[in-house]
């Protein structure tokens, strides 16, 4: 009886994967437009002193900021889709996405602009110089 519908078996679990495939495609493309379409407000929330980057990849609000409940829907957003991007990469490198995200934030402080709020690994916030 299983050898008569193995081949659909096989069919439907390749129409699972491929749809599943699209689907997270999809997914992706769309957090990048997010992401994309974000960033202008984020560097501005970032020169304004607003937020920083945290030393696991994400933005924090300062607590000495005037944050406006959209700016923290802004920080709270990005963050979702960060973590969405540092899961999907951990999972494709076979690591967590806490790792990712940590070495992420190695990245983002070397790009950071003068000015701009960053924790260090002990988790002290400074402004780069």
């Amino acid at each position: 009886m299983i050898a008569k519908n193995s081949p659909r078996i096989i069919i439907l679990l390749m129409l699972i994967l491929f749809t599943c495939s699209f689907s997270f495609a999809l997914e992706a493309k769309d957090i990048k437009a997010r992401m994309i379409e974000r960033v202008p407000t984020i560097q501005a929330l970032k020169s304004k002193g607003t937020v920083g980057e945290n030393n696991q990849g994400y933005l924090e609000v300062m607590p000495e900021s005037k944050a406006s409940d959209s700016d923290k829907i802004t920080v709270n957003d990005e963050n979702s889709d960060r973590k969405a991007v540092y899961t999907a990469i951990g999972k494709q490198q076979g690591t967590d996405s806490t790792l990712v995200g940590k070495r992420r934030a190695l990245q983002i402080i070397e790009s950071a602009a003068a000015g701009e709020w960053l924790q260090d690994e002990s988790g002290k916030w400074y402004k780069k110089i």
